[in-house]
């Protein structure tokens, strides 16, 4: 079986400000950085097998720290970049209700089904980030792999694998702590899902190893 150690990256100013941030490649804030240190911090005692990462540079900074850490060279995989807002990004919740209302009043009632005008099909998303995960399970069959992608990449994965339906994503997992892991367990064709927004404290311990209970 493999553990995958998920993470949304570390904070950006978009981020702070509530902006929708998709594919836009923006760096990480002071935060951030901090955050992505945190990350290391825990990523140096987990006994990792390897590191993967989008390729968004918010993703790519949070990641560093932990491949200095563990000597670990991270795979950088396009399937793991943020879902494509198209016309939304940057924008506020506000600045979207302004420029798109009845758009915006469609997406905020089933975002699987209506994607903010020009973005991405969440289904295709979804299917996008399981397959990178198969293919790490299949590279890893016995590891602990950590994953560092995005916020709503990340819901609507972990919805698609649990079996709830993707309009449901927003509702379900409102939101994903910047540097926050979660942990999922793929053995065969069952997922466990062991862990979730589990936040890292300043020394970057956020839980105790298994054999270590």
């Amino acid at each position: 079986m493999t553990h995958l150690v998920l993470t949304r990256h570390g904070e950006t100013e978009w981020h702070r400000e509530n902006r929708y941030a998709g594919r836009t490649d923006i760096p990480l804030s002071a935060r951030g950085r901090d955050q992505a240190e945190r990350l290391a911090r825990w990523a140096s005692s987990a006994r990792l097998s390897a590191i993967w990462v989008s390729p968004l540079l918010r993703a790519q900074q949070t990641a560093e720290p932990s491949e200095r850490a563990t000597k670990l060279k991270a795979c950088v995989d396009p399937r793991l970049r943020e879902l494509d807002f198209g016309q939304g990004e940057g924008l506020t919740r506000a600045e979207l209700e302004r420029s798109f209302p009845e758009a915006f009043a469609a997406y905020e009632a089933d975002p699987a089904v209506h994607p903010l005008p020009g973005g991405e099909n969440p289904e295709h998303a979804a299917e996008r980030a399981i397959a990178c995960f198969r293919e790490i399970v299949r590279a890893h069959p016995d590891g602990r792999v950590l994953v560092v992608t995005h916020n709503t990449l990340l819901r609507l994965a972990l919805c698609a694998m649990i079996g709830v339906p993707l309009s449901q994503y927003r509702r379900l997992f409102p939101s994903i702590i910047n540097g926050a892991l979660i942990e999922i367990r793929i053995d065969g064709n069952q997922i466990s899902l062991l862990r979730f927004n589990v936040p890292l404290r300043s020394t970057g311990a956020a839980w105790m190893q298994e054999d270590e209970r």
